[in-house]
């Protein structure tokens, strides 16, 4: 027969055992979220870049009195 003793000892430590894969779940968990936060911030400011880049890279063109490339023309306005 187990005894009280052991019988709380058993119960603590199944407790804190089940406490300890549920707290390494959510840290997992907590990981991939702030992975994934970031990795979408990081493509965010890499599409600001791109956009600014080809802003000035239009504005420069249009400074050199230079018409768009032919990938380009699809959107611009059109000239007369």
């Amino acid at each position: 027969m187990v005894g009280r003793f052991e019988r709380n000892k058993d119960t603590i430590q199944e407790v804190t055992e089940s406490a300890a894969t549920h707290v390494g779940a959510i840290a997992g968990i907590i990981t991939g979220a702030v992975r994934d936060v970031t990795r979408e911030i990081g493509e965010l400011i890499t599409d600001a870049i791109e956009m600014r880049e080809a802003a000035r890279a239009a504005r420069n063109d249009e400074e050199r009195g230079e018409r768009p490339a032919a990938s380009d023309r699809r959107s611009a306005p059109p000239t007369e």
